[in-house]
């Protein structure tokens, strides 16, 4: 049977904390070690950008022509576009209050994934940066976490995403490590016998959602969870392998 644990009572975290270190205590408290083989640990994407240390004080941060150009079609503060346009490689829509960017990681999404909400006390003028490589992240805690284990376990990091044509967010992988994050079922047979022909599983984003349940997006501060009792496929790819490539983009 599959659980999801919310994990209650991790601290405020800081630049350069042991976030590995924080999590074995906060598992240890809520009675989930030793870690099992099929378990997944779901990390949220402010955490992890808390300890690499992406918070950005927007007093520092000088607007470019563009970005104030921008910032006035979108009516958003200029120094909050000059970020956007540091971490994105193309702008997709800019609009009043709405800017669509592709991230440089590959993503589409708001504001270049940069954050405002819930990055801590007296944050109301800095602002939450994605990390720099969110699955080499995940790898780096893996190992820590798993390093007096003989337990197959994976991780995942994730962020909540908005999809065309759909309101509402959902959670997302943008870092995975120890389990396919993308489970390729082309050339298997449905039940019928037929051959799958398209058919791909964005398991490590199924995983997100799944702990987004308990995880939230408002107050809940709840920044990790546990999930158990997987049975996780055999082989191994990390969440870069979900973004699909520029010359398959189908809305070109």
């Amino acid at each position: 049977m599959i659980s999801i644990h919310p994990l209650y009572d991790l601290p405020e975290i800081a630049a350069g904390d042991d976030l590995a270190a924080l999590l074995r205590t906060s598992l240890s408290s809520a009675g989930l070690l030793p870690l099992q083989t099929g378990d997944v640990l779901v990390v949220t994407q402010k955490i992890l950008s808390k300890m690499e240390g992406r918070m950005v004080d927007l007093a520092t941060v000088v607007p470019s022509p563009g970005a104030i150009e921008l910032a006035e079609q979108t009516r958003k503060d200029p120094r909050l576009i000059e970020l956007v346009l540091q971490e994105s490689t193309a702008i997709v829509r800019a609009v009043p209050n709405i800017l669509i960017t592709r991230h440089r990681l590959g993503h589409v999404m708001a504001n270049s994934g940069i954050d405002r909400s819930n990055i801590g006390p007296g944050a109301t003028e800095r602002a939450l940066l994605l990390p720099i490589d969110p699955d080499r992240s995940a790898r780096q805690l893996l190992e820590a976490m798993s390093s007096n284990s003989d337990s197959r376990m994976a991780v995942v990091i994730s962020d909540s995403f908005g999809r065309p044509w759909r309101h509402g967010v959902v959670g997302v992988a943008i870092g995975a490590a120890g389990l396919p994050a993308l489970v390729d079922r082309r050339g298997d047979q449905d039940r019928d016998g037929r051959r799958l022909e398209v058919t791909q599983i964005a398991l490590a984003d199924q995983i997100a959602t799944a702990a987004a349940l308990v995880t939230g997006e408002g107050a809940e501060s709840v920044p990790a969870a546990l999930i158990r009792g997987l049975n996780l496929p055999e082989g191994e790819n990390c969440a870069g392998a979900i973004v699909r490539p520029m010359d398959e983009d189908l809305f070109q």
